[in-house]
């Protein structure tokens, strides 16, 4: 069952609120408005359902308190239970901290109950709405992006190779939507549909660029923005894209006066991971590769690069041994679920798919086409976790 959370200067009163609701609900309390706030940002993401604060508490009152929690935590309903019942204090909650409820104390027994009740059921609606658009735009963007990843793999492989560090950081920064910053990884790249071939083969064979050429190239995430911008909920996703090459100094595309922590923080996010990503690439380890982003001064957030840190420092830290050596394979024993350990080639050297993309259904009948056409080149390495 989801939480309710009582915050009160009072133990007294908290401690009736225990002893009135257990039965019924599952209740926490906290000890003020810190302390509520510190147990909101200890607890798993979608633990709390409902907050329920006075208005005079000391360090902050109920309604910046309330309204924290909602910059914060916007999926948790809010609700006020005050002695102090003026109109302009009901009124500037509402404003400011936009509560399902206003409750005057003392509130009897089935009154409270029931406003509780609603707001669970109110907090139920919001996250089942959600969980229905997410799910579906989630299950579009896939396919989008696995046709993506077919027609250009090389630009289109770094979001799915980097899908477990995005969902580890995610968590580890507590963002209250997740899905935006892995939507954005998976389609950042999506304005080079509009790159002409011939340019981009240019590119992939590491050919030199003119001024006109690194122009469109710069362009990339500004049609990838403007694509996404009128898509209903994926606002913030376009935003995301756009500033995904911003440096945090403000310079770079696009070239405006965005900077520092004005730049979306899942624009951020991008930046250091797809840089990071670069550098693993060419050989240096995740390590190396974090000091050499530390040194380019006004490039990345310095709170996210030292995130970065601490998040895969700890994953270092789970138990689970050496990391296995990945697996040669066949090509008719290629499964769905297989990650590529290494890139998939024709006979002629022609990259059909790139190292760090899980197999689906889709590519393999595109490897099953090319292995009829032209031939693939064998062994397939994948990662051994995954046989």
């Amino acid at each position: 069952m989801k939480k309710i959370l009582f915050v009160d200067d009072e133990p007294n009163v908290l401690a009736a609120f225990e002893r009135q609701l257990r039965r019924q609900f599952t209740v926490e309390t906290a000890l003020g408005p810190l302390k509520g706030l510190d147990v909101l940002r200890q607890a798993k993401t979608g633990d709390f359902a409902v907050v329920v604060a006075d208005m005079r508490m000391p360090e902050m009152n109920g309604v910046e308190f309330l309204s924290r929690v909602k910059a914060q935590f916007p999926e948790i309903v809010r609700m006020m239970l005050t002695g102090n019942a003026d109109q302009g204090t009901a009124i500037e909650a509402i404003n400011e901290g936009s509560i399902f409820r206003f409750l005057n104390k003392p509130c009897a027994a089935e009154k409270l109950t029931e406003a509780l009740a609603g707001a669970l059921r109110q907090h139920q609606l919001v996250t089942a709405e959600r969980e229905l658009l997410e799910n579906t735009l989630n299950g579009s963007v896939k396919v989008l992006s696995e046709i993506l990843a077919l027609t250009e793999p090389k630009s289109f492989s770094n979001a799915e190779a980097l899908r477990g560090d995005i969902r580890a950081l995610s968590a580890h920064l507590k963002l209250p939507r997740p899905w935006e910053l892995e939507m954005a990884a998976m389609l950042a790249r999506i304005g080079q549909v509009t790159v002409p071939p011939e340019l981009a083969l240019k590119v992939r064979l590491g050919h030199a660029l003119s001024g006109g050429e690194q122009e469109i190239f710069s362009k990339i995430p500004a049609i990838g923005s403007q694509l996404l911008a009128h898509i209903p909920r994926m606002e913030e996703v376009s935003k995301i894209i756009l500033y995904q090459n911003k440096r945090f100094d403000g310079s770079g595309f696009p070239r405006d006066a965005v900077a520092g922590g004005d730049i979306p923080i899942g624009a951020r996010v991008l930046k250091v991971l797809f840089d990071l990503a670069e550098l693993e690439t060419r050989g240096h380890a995740r390590a190396a590769s974090l000091e050499l982003l530390r040194a380019q001064p006004g490039a990345h957030d310095p709170q996210i690069l030292d995130a970065v840190a601490a998040c895969f420092q700890v994953a270092s830290q789970n138990p689970g041994g050496p990391k296995q050596p990945p697996v040669a394979i066949k090509f008719a024993a290629l499964r769905v679920g297989h990650v590529l350990a290494s890139d998939v080639l024709t006979n002629d050297g022609i990259l059909i798919v790139a190292a760090g993309n899980s197999v689906t259904p889709a590519l393999i009948h595109r490897l099953q086409n090319f292995s009829t056409l032209s031939g693939i080149r064998t062994p397939i390495y994948v990662e051994a976790a995954m046989i």
